[in-house]
């Protein structure tokens, strides 16, 4: 039967759109649909363009999410439009699968120019994927089976990466993970070369800026564990998922510390939010050690790792990144928004720091001196540990219309990864926002605390 020339998925979202919550409850996330509509998020987004979303009431929210740092150009950039439309439009021979993608052998030269110290890319369908490479390609290439991580990194969720977190939030309930695998403190050096020294460890795999509470290395660790590596024979690994194409801005974060990895790892922004793209960059030593002969060409792969659509969006990414000069303006704006941010730290207890590489940034809190704020402050983290950053980002969303996360479970720090088109106009937005909420947040009693209250008795009959 021939499909109606008049089907259109954009009306069917519009005719549907106010059972959204009910759709997702029945057939998919249910819990998910609790939480949003708990802390008031349920407002049912309507349309996205660039760093704004707007609701079904047309309101416009500034988007400091950036769906966990896709959107880098913004949503709906219409030169990534159009480069996926040329796409369908020209009857490519996608995923023959007996050929080899002259999209993919373009994006792979494109990507290798800003990464000129490595040699061969492999296309993958999501972060979690390169990292699931990461892991295959550094024993086969070393035949060593150690892998050693940081302390409070995030490397995705799949369970080679989710081996490589310690957060017990993720890990409950789907061990045994994977064996083999050693944690060492963030920024120590020390403890990183005794995990070395055995010569049994494949790979040291470090997020440059834990995504995880924005959390910055030193400036000797980065480099020092790149020497150790070298020193030890470990593959030294990059993930960049987020840290990447310009979010802190250089095109690699580890080029704020002069560090050439042996594999970096990219995906998120690289999609520009419409097909999902993963890339792992490495040295051909690496990858001939594992595609070493004909008979193992297909040794590892991904059946749509290399579809035109997600290179078609890669190659549009990084031409606008280049064209828009986002890795210059983020650079900019970060650091205009980070001393906007951080002007605020003398004036509020419950403020204690910024931090942050371009536009990457941690919002930290932490307990203040007073006793009546003290008091409040307890109650929050007794009922649930970092529960206090709900208090800023709720009403930041609810009064101010800016989408902001907290870094992570039990985390006292609000995560801040907004587009890289955001202009001077947004962020005075955000710190006259940050600015008003915080100074609410230290009037006890008033309407924030009131809200943590409701929050510390939802968590109360959660646990009940």
């Amino acid at each position: 039967m021939a499909l109606n020339s008049n089907f259109d998925v954009s009306e069917m979202f519009a005719a549907r759109e106010s059972q959204r919550s009910a759709l997702h409850a029945r057939y998919l996330n249910e819990q998910l649909v609790r939480v949003l509509k708990t802390i008031g998020y349920d407002v049912g987004f309507q349309k996205g363009q660039g760093q704004y979303l707007y609701d079904r009431a047309g309101d416009k929210y500034l988007d400091l999410l950036s769906g966990f740092g896709v959107f880098a150009i913004g949503r709906n950039h219409p030169a990534l439009r159009q480069a996926l439309k040329s796409v369908l439009d020209a009857d490519l021979p996608n995923l023959v699968q007996f050929d080899v993608s002259t999209l993919a052998g373009i994006l792979a030269e494109r990507l290798l120019e800003y990464v000129p110290y490595l040699d061969k890319v492999f296309f993958a369908n999501s972060g979690a994927e390169t990292v699931e490479a990461a892991i295959k390609f550094a024993r086969g290439a070393t035949g060593r089976p150690g892998i050693v991580y940081c302390g409070h990194a995030f490397h995705g969720l799949s369970y080679g990466a989710l081996s490589l977190t310690d957060d017990p939030n993720f890990r409950l309930g789907f061990e045994p993970l994977l064996p083999g695998c050693t944690s060492i403190p963030f920024n120590d050096l020390a403890a990183l070369e005794r995990a070395l020294s055995s010569k049994q460890v494949a790979a040291f795999i470090v997020e440059p800026i834990q995504g995880k509470g924005v959390n910055l290395p030193t400036d000797e660790f980065l480099p020092g564990a790149a020497a150790l590596c070298r020193k030890y024979g470990t593959l030294f690994v990059a993930d960049e998922i987020q840290t990447g194409i310009g979010r802190t801005g250089k095109f690699l974060a580890v080029e704020h510390w002069n560090v050439e990895p042996d594999m970096v790892l990219l995906a998120k922004a690289l999609s520009g939010g419409h097909v999902p793209v993963g890339a792992l960059l490495t040295r051909k030593s690496v990858f001939d050690k594992i595609f070493n002969q004909m008979d193992r060409a297909v040794v590892h792969g991904s059946t749509f790792g290399k579809n035109d659509l997600a290179m078609a969006a890669g190659i549009a990414t990084l031409e606008v990144i280049k064209t828009e000069g986002l890795i210059e303006k983020a650079a900019r704006r970060g650091a205009e928004l980070q001393m906007a941010l951080t002007r605020l730290v003398p004036g509020y207890e419950l403020l204690k720091e910024v931090r942050g590489k371009g536009l990457m940034l941690g919002v930290e809190f932490g307990p203040p001196k007073s006793l009546r704020l003290r008091a409040s402050w307890n109650v929050l983290e007794t009922a649930n540990k970092g529960l206090f950053c709900q208090l800023i980002t709720v009403p930041l969303f609810k009064d101010h219309k800016i989408l902001t996360q907290v870094a992570g479970h039990g985390s006292h720090t609000i995560k801040l990864l907004p587009p890289l088109v955001i202009t001077e106009e947004d962020c005075n937005w955000i710190a006259t926002s940050f600015d008003e909420v915080i100074a609410a947040s230290h009037k006890v009693p008033g309407a924030i605390w009131s809200l943590g209250k409701t929050l510390v008795d939802n968590a109360v009959r959660k646990s009940a």
